[in-house]
């Protein structure tokens, strides 16, 4: 196997290649979902986040590593975010997602799970009427 195998490729174009591309030639390669979400338009709130992961751009380039806080769990993940970590909110915090090469074309939100496994132990006291007449220790 060579390493021209292993090289990461999304619908038929490296990395780099999407890196070159500009925002419409990019949008026609993603899924028709995330197609017709960007083709309407570009929200306030997305702009600001793409601003902000510029700027952390910037600055992993001199060696500082910063994550981007966001509530945008709405927003497709676009190739210049690669290498980035984004805090994305949860509800009640903000999970760290760091962007990998796999993940263009995706949203956000997928990456940072709402809800929690529940974990049912044993009942307590109180939970039944049998447990009125159970021992406490």
């Amino acid at each position: 196997m060579s390493t021209d195998d292993r090289r990461f490729y999304y619908r038929g174009k490296t990395l780099d290649e999407l890196k070159a591309m500009n925002m419409d030639a990019f949008t026609k390669l993603l899924p028709a979902r995330q197609r017709r979400s960007l083709g309407r338009h570009i929200l306030y709130r997305q702009k600001k986040l793409l601003e902000k992961l510029k700027k952390a751009r910037r600055a992993l380039k001199h060696g500082k590593e910063i994550t981007v806080r966001t509530h945008n769990r709405d927003m497709v993940i676009f190739p210049e975010m690669v290498g980035l970590t984004i805090g994305v909110h949860n509800g009640k915090e903000y999970l760290p997602v760091k962007i990998q090469p796999e993940m263009i074309g995706h949203y956000l939100g997928e990456y940072s799970i709402t809800n929690k496994a529940v974990r049912h132990g044993n009942p307590g006291v109180g939970a039944t009427k049998s447990s009125m007449y159970v021992p406490l220790k």
